[in-house]
């Protein structure tokens, strides 16, 4: 598998699932521009890259992904720095949440709406529009959520904004397959990233065992499933929700049965 020759922008870069992608798509060859809304944070991905031996394989980027002429601005500086854009993983977001009767609409409603749904559909838009002015196709790579399939606590508006970019995905994949672009959704389950290791221990083992293997997953296990799918070893892959939270929608807890 290779992402040679590949440009990609990945949003949320500096942090979690999206900085172990920004090093996994350069390891695989991709020319990467590290977007987020802290660019001192971007930056210092981009140090890390050119530590490792990458220099000059990835850019930093300032984006609030909520503000559609920053994301256009994010698109064309891909262009500026590299040429084009092959792949787009929207994989910025917010997360948190209060019970429903509890919500201030600004804060818990509108505020996640803005990034986690909007955000995606701008990434989806402006990044689809180059990829078919390109004309050799592309890799729209969206991330939603195993809330974005299921009811969960607190999660009102996240679980309402993560379902939406799975519909994105699948219509964007209908509609913009004329012009070579795929587009394909994750559904990370509980993943090792800031916002779940700011949780308490208990709470964290918690979450771990609601996975099959009864461990937290690893950013760069994210990674390696969205290195694939830019790839074009994945190019029968279009339209699909690819769930990689390890067996977190199979079953809700392990139990001590009696024996009978």
């Amino acid at each position: 598998m290779t992402l040679t020759n590949k440009t990609a922008i990945i949003t949320g870069g500096a942090g979690g699932i999206g900085r172990a992608t920004v090093h996994r798509y350069v390891r695989d060859g991709a020319k990467v521009l590290v977007a987020d809304l802290d660019l001192a944070a971007a930056q210092s991905v981009v140090n890390e890259v050119e530590a490792d031996g990458h220099a000059g394989t990835a850019v930093a980027h300032a984006v609030d992904v909520s503000d559609f002429s920053q994301v256009e601005q994010m698109v064309q500086a891909a262009v500026d720095a590299f040429g084009g854009v092959d792949v787009i993983f929207n994989n910025a977001g917010i997360a948190g949440g209060k019970p429903l009767l509890e919500h201030d609409i600004e804060a818990d409603y509108h505020r996640m709406i803005r990034i986690d749904q909007d955000g995606v559909y701008y990434g989806i838009l402006a990044a689809g529009r180059q990829m078919a002015k390109q004309g050799r196709g592309g890799v729209i790579i969206n991330t939603s959520s195993v809330y974005g399939l299921d009811a969960a606590e607190l999660s009102f508006t996240y679980s309402a904004a993560k379902a939406a970019v799975i519909s994105f995905t699948r219509s964007a994949a209908y509609e913009l397959a004329e012009h070579g672009i795929r587009s394909v959704a994750i559904t990370p389950g509980r993943v090792a990233t800031p916002i779940i290791n700011q949780f308490s221990d208990e709470l964290k083992q918690t979450f771990a065992a609601e996975q099959m293997r009864g461990r937290l997953t690893d950013p760069d296990e994210i990674a390696d499933v969205v290195a694939f799918l830019g790839s074009d070893e994945s190019r029968v892959i279009n339209g699909t929700v690819v769930n990689v939270e390890d067996g977190y929608s199979v079953f809700k807890q392990r139990l001590e049965l009696p024996e009978f």
